[in-house]
């Protein structure tokens, strides 16, 4: 089996750590206006901050930390400096994680495209010897040993500012911040894209507090929802309540986990809070976050106890089969179809509405686990990977992996149902081979999609994909071992050798009985009776 890489045993992924639940927050004008000046005073405060942590890079240490807050202090509140300078840094930590990120796509597109421009022009691939093709034309080698060049010039820099410490990063998004020198091709005048650009860079955030009433000392809600907030000592004329507090007209209902949200608000447990403004759809949210209690991760086979329901994750659908402990198919095959076109809000719908329908099933299926493919298309446009196909390089980019398996975890938590993440290697291949025909009927057609999530969760359950194996050695008996992997080793007369059960293995009459007993007569090559005479043995052993 050469060429085939190592499978990965599977694993349960852990459970959410954080809950984050959002509601529309109807301010009037006024309110309006004073979240503004205050958002956009604090965003200049944490834009100032970002460029000294980033100039800092790995020199930064916690007496670095307590100058940087130091320094806000005085413009903002305690509180401020501390949401701020934790935001900055988390930012920092965001973009070094990036720059690792690229680093490993850079050196493994650099290695594909040195790869093929070592190989003559047209040449094959062979996977035995672990040969790739080689480029089509001269014009394709010329522009992909340019290509080389960049992606050269392009790792050494950005090895540079890792060793350094030095990241580069836009507040308000580097998306946003391009689009400003293009506005005529966007369909957007430029007073639009200054409201989406103040909006994105606005700091309207504040960590919880536990201990203190309702959660938070800065950003504080009430358990009727009325919301105030601790104004920066740059901004004490705003205030309408004592203490530098501004009270918003508006009042705040959670309705989703609400209940949760109010026994920890009772409890004076810590809350953090952000207000953020849509300029597109005129509106202002306020978002709720808490941290949860580390659950254990349930074992694997304590969650696989009672089978599995196996996922194919696909562009367009869920395809889901249910299984028993053994790997077997139960149930008919079942397909949760989603519309990945249209806005980010009707894509999450979509994906939400599956997933939902696919716990359901679960509940019914009596199982606690759901199995998934741990699926990474971060290189997923990549020509050297996937080939000149942009169609299938499209049909792979599009794919919601990162967005559903997050979605799947947090609310199969909710259900307590564990999730099971399995190698993706050969399942579609594999699942087809050997599962997609024999399931077939004139009445039911299985689909490459069911063969495969299938696959899947035989993969999960510890059993080889493939149906049967071959039978062993040894004139294929019973004396290698099981000649089938269909059911475990400890269940007895099913797919195992076959048990010794006491008297003759053969299905003839006993010896002394039936009609014919005392009538047996040894045969010889003739088919004529040897001997016509009774013969009886005697008792001595002939030896004597």
């Amino acid at each position: 089996m050469g060429g085939l890489r190592k499978v990965a045993a599977p694993f349960v992924v852990p459970g959410p750590s954080g809950v984050a639940i959002r509601a529309r927050l109807r301010v009037s004008e006024t309110d309006a206006a004073v979240l503004c000046e205050v958002g956009v005073f604090l965003g200049g405060l944490a834009a100032r901050d970002l460029a000294v942590r980033s100039r800092q890079g790995l020199a930064h240490d916690a007496t670095a930390w307590a100058a940087r807050k130091r320094e806000l202090t005085g413009s903002s509140s305690a509180r401020w400096a501390g949401s701020i300078t934790k935001a900055t840094h988390d930012q920092w930590a965001l973009a070094r994680r990036g720059q690792a990120a690229e680093l490993v796509w850079l050196r493994g597109q650099i290695t594909r495209i040195e790869a093929r421009l070592a190989r003559p022009l047209g040449a094959r691939a062979n996977k035995r010897e672990g040969l790739v093709r080689g480029y089509g034309s001269r014009a394709e080698w010329h522009a992909k040993a340019r290509r080389l060049h960049t992606l050269k010039d392009r790792l050494a820099g950005l090895e540079a500012d890792w060793v350094a410490g030095r990241v580069h990063v836009v507040r308000g998004g580097k998306q946003l911040a391009r689009l400003r020198h293009h506005l005529g091709q966007a369909g957007l005048e430029e007073g639009i894209w200054r409201q989406r650009w103040r909006a994105a860079r606005m700091f309207l955030v504040a960590d919880g507090e536990s201990g203190k009433r309702f959660g938070n000392e800065t950003i504080r809600i009430t358990d009727h929802g009325q919301v105030s907030i601790r104004l920066p000592a740059a901004l004490d004329h705003l205030a309408n309540a004592p203490h530098g507090r501004y009270i918003l007209d508006a009042t705040v209902v959670f309705q989703h986990r609400g209940e949760e949200w109010a026994d920890r608000i009772s409890a004076n447990r810590a809350v953090a809070y952000r207000i953020h403004h849509d300029p597109v759809r005129h509106r202002w949210y306020v978002t709720a976050s808490w941290q949860r209690a580390a659950v254990p991760v349930l074992p694997i086979d304590a969650a696989l106890a009672k089978g599995v329901v196996a996922v194919d994750m696909n562009d367009d659908h869920l395809a889901a089969r249910h299984l028993d402990i053994h790997g077997n198919p139960v149930g008919e095959p079942q397909r949760f179809f989603y519309d990945l076109s249209g806005t980010a809000a009707h894509r999450d719908a979509q994906i939400r509405h599956a997933l939902t329908r696919l716990l359901h099933h679960t509940r019914r299926s009596a199982a606690e686990a759901i199995a998934i493919e741990d699926l990474d298309f971060t290189d997923g446009t990549s020509r050297e990977k996937y080939g000149r196909n942009k169609r299938f390089r499209r049909l792979i980019s599009r794919f919601p992996t990162a967005k559903l398996k997050a979605r799947l975890v947090s609310m199969a938590a909710e259900q307590n149902i564990a999730i099971i993440a399995v190698d993706p290697a050969y399942t579609s291949r594999w699942g087809a081979q050997h599962w997609q025909q024999p399931l077939t009927t004139p009445t039911r057609q299985v689909s490459r999609h069911d063969a495969a999530s299938i696959a899947i969760g035989r993969r999960a359950l510890g059993h080889p994909i493939r149906r049967r194996t071959a039978p062993p050695p040894h004139d294929q008996s019973d004396r290698a071992g099981h000649r089938t992997a269909q059911a475990r080793p400890e269940t007895r007369r099913r797919e195992e050798t076959r048990p010794r059960v006491p008297g003759p293995r053969s299905r003839v009459v006993l010896p002394g009985r039936g009609a014919k007993a005392g009538d047996q007569r040894a045969q010889h090559r003739s088919e004529h009776a040897a001997e016509h005479e009774f013969w009886q043995q005697h008792s001595l052993p002939l030896s004597l």
